[in-house]
């Protein structure tokens, strides 16, 4: 059959580890046979980031801008062993984190799920899509190591050069202490961004913080949110039958345990990162989550919810077959394609796009699956196969589809 073409280009961000060799495999098996992939492509993989400075993050950020979609394999945000492994010049800071605060918006994360699959949670009957704030907070933070008594403190100066001062804390011996911030605007995009994405999926919105401790930080959040939607949103809401409200964290969990799913919980950048690993876990497994990073201005960036699988990346470096789930990652690239397909009006691509998810899930459904998700299923006797097999069976069921 004729490859389908692309008229414009994809953003393509390599990684790291075992994600990487997923990578290329994908590329090989599931879309260079059936695409003319036209991608801009940058190395995000740790080595190439420490050679560059971290430019090529930059870079890749901004070439999402300019184009309006692309799609990232996982990569490594290192720590003080990742800097001994990879002789790093430094400890570089999160790529997801800095993307994510050249381009702003929101990460939409989302469960995919198999029928031979249940929930741990029950009751959880529907989907629970986290969307997570992709701005600011821990990931932008400036930290400092005190080696000894003193006295930290909060300064601001404004614009015509006035300071305000508040106390940190005394500290009578070594400790540490970290500052973060937010903007206003950015805060207003990701109440936007989730506000108009329930009304899409035509879905309640869940908002929680700890506005009862951070009476500040996060009670501005909780003031932004109840504001655009007090003006703008909720005759829409009622319109449409759904319902907003606000809710601390931590009883947010308890709600979310106790609910049937089927609505959007949104979150600040940190408490997403945790809730939507937790949820991913609950309902199969954290290589069957999807996320998109929605920005304001529209631009979008798909990528796996997981890491780099080091564990499996050490194995295959020895020569052993890994059983490494690649479901997440396909869904970043048919979800990239998908969108450009949309943005250009490719129908072809759009077309593609669905039949890759479909011949995965099909795959899935008929019992063919890796080995992290053989102990989950049920009603079913599945079949393990390792990382390649895997993508071989789904290729099988793509070719069969792509000739309907």
């Amino acid at each position: 059959m004729e490859k389908i073409k692309m008229t414009t280009p994809l953003v393509e961000m390599d990684g790291d580890e075992m994600t990487r060799v997923i990578w290329k495999m994908i590329k090989d098996e599931l879309l260079l046979p059936f695409v003319e992939l036209n991608t801009e492509y940058y190395d995000l993989g740790l080595p190439n980031r420490d050679a560059t400075n971290d430019q090529v993050t930059i870079d890749a950020a901004n070439a999402n801008k300019k184009y309006g979609v692309s799609v990232k394999c996982a990569t490594i945000t290192p720590n003080a062993q990742r800097v001994e492994e990879y002789h790093l010049h430094e400890m570089w800071k999160s790529p997801n984190g800095t993307i994510r605060a050249i381009l702003g918006g929101t990460v939409f994360r989302t469960p995919i799920q198999i029928e031979a699959i249940k929930p741990v949670i029950r009751n959880w009957k529907k989907p629970i899509t986290i969307a997570r704030h992709a701005y600011g907070d821990i990931y932008k933070a400036t930290e400092m190591r005190l080696t000894g008594k003193g006295k930290a403190e909060l300064v601001f100066t404004d614009e015509a050069g006035k300071e305000t001062r508040q106390t940190i804390f005394d500290f009578e011996g070594p400790g540490i202490i970290q500052g973060c911030y937010n903007k206003d605007d950015s805060i207003q995009d990701f109440a936007h961004a989730c506000f108009q994405y329930a009304l899409d999926l035509k879905q309640d919105l869940w908002f929680a913080t700890k506005d009862t401790i951070s009476k500040k930080y996060d009670h501005t959040f909780k003031d932004i949110f109840q504001e655009l939607y007090d003006t703008q949103y909720k005759e829409k809401f009622e319109a449409a039958g759904i319902e907003y409200f606000y809710t601390l964290i931590d009883d947010a969990v308890a709600r979310v345990v106790r609910s049937e799913g089927g609505f959007v919980w949104a979150c600040k950048n940190y408490d997403g990162d945790v809730m939507s690993d937790m949820l991913s876990t609950a309902f199969g497994s954290l290589a069957m989550m999807q996320s998109v990073l929605v920005s304001p201005d529209g631009n979008y960036e798909y990528e796996a919810a997981h890491g780099t699988v080091t564990r499996h990346y050490y194995r295959y470096l020895k020569g052993e077959q890994t059983s490494t789930n690649p479901i997440a990652t396909i869904f970043a690239w048919s979800g990239a394609l998908r969108k450009r397909g949309e943005l250009d009006g490719n129908q072809p691509l759009v077309d593609f796009a669905n039949k890759l998810e479909e011949a995965s899930l099909q795959t899935l459904n008929e019992g063919v699956m890796t080995k992290d998700l053989v102990g989950l299923c049920e009603g079913i006797t599945p079949k393990a196969v390792n990382t390649q097999e895997f993508m071989v069976e789904i290729r099988s069921r793509l070719e069969k589809l792509l000739q309907a």
